[in-house]
């Protein structure tokens, strides 16, 4: 491929999986290779540096302007340092994550939650910037933001729908425990969503999961539109129209506008991307 000009790379640090994603100028997304997320964090940082070296060839690397990273959990900045809490995984707060790029590119790095590049991104999409929109995004756990005219707001900061508790088959669990895809896959014993036959039963079942958190959601931010992200975003076109249903005869608030992301699994780099952009530009 080409490399020319002002590219930006993403990096989107998940439960599971990490991505890379290298945008041009103009915000396409030219290349993306995915690895496993190990769960131990020196591993981690080995392999990212080991696929940075293949992902980006060492003469191309002075075509990078700037580097986002997603962190899937809290990011806490005490003057110029910084810790993060990173939800699933269990490694160090202080964990130095700007070695390993700064030793491949001499550019501005910028941390930002998942969550909150993905609402970036999608709240920004034809028909949402007017309002109040939700984006959740159901993968390994359950994240969140919350943007209001295409913005995000103070609250998304400390929005975490995931790690509230709801009374489910007799036990209290997090709704992320519940509903997301990796409590769904495994209540059902298969590896992807789409597996799942959505007969009138699991369907139901499903929606209920849904609709424990979705309901406290629209109570509380009472929001124009939510958008389901993740790998539950790929089948909500199937999941929809009854969960409307059962939010409407459990609430007296008006049920939002419910919406697929417009990159169920993918929101998160072209958030990156754009929060690159905005950055650089201040």
């Amino acid at each position: 491929m080409l490399y020319n000009g002002n590219m930006i790379l993403t990096i989107d640090i998940g439960g599971t999986k990490t991505l890379l994603a290298l945008f041009s100028k103009s915000g396409i997304c030219t290349k993306r290779l995915k690895f496993e997320t190990p769960s131990n964090s020196e591993k981690f940082i080995e392999l990212l540096q080991t696929n940075l070296s293949k992902f980006i060839p060492k003469l191309s690397r002075k075509h990078v302007k700037a580097v986002t990273i997603a962190i899937p959990g809290v990011i806490t900045r005490d003057h110029d340092k910084r810790s993060f809490t990173f939800g699933n995984l269990n490694w160090p707060k202080d964990i130095d994550l700007v070695s390993p790029i700064k030793s491949f590119f001499h550019v501005p790095i910028f941390f930002a939650n998942d969550a909150n590049l993905a609402t970036i991104y999608e709240a920004n999409r034809r028909g949402r910037k007017n309002g109040k929109t939700i984006y959740l995004t159901f993968s390994t756990g359950i994240g969140g933001g919350i943007a209001e005219n295409g913005k995000l707001l103070y609250s998304s900061e400390t929005f975490e729908p995931g790690h509230v508790k709801y009374r489910f088959n007799g036990k209290n669990l997090e709704w992320e425990d519940i509903a997301s895809a990796k409590a769904i896959v495994a209540a059902y014993k298969c590896n992807l969503l789409k597996e799942i036959s959505l007969t009138n039963k699991n369907r139901k079942d499903i929606v209920e999961r849904l609709s424990l958190g979705l309901i406290d959601i629209i109570n509380k931010e009472q929001p124009d539109t939510i958008v389901i992200g993740g790998p539950l975003g790929l089948i909500f076109d199937k999941l929809e129209e009854p969960l409307i249903e059962l939010i409407k005869s459990s609430t007296d608030t008006k049920p939002p506008k419910f919406k697929k992301a417009t990159k169920p699994t993918e929101s998160v780099i072209y958030g990156g991307y754009s929060y690159s952009i905005l950055k650089s530009r201040q």
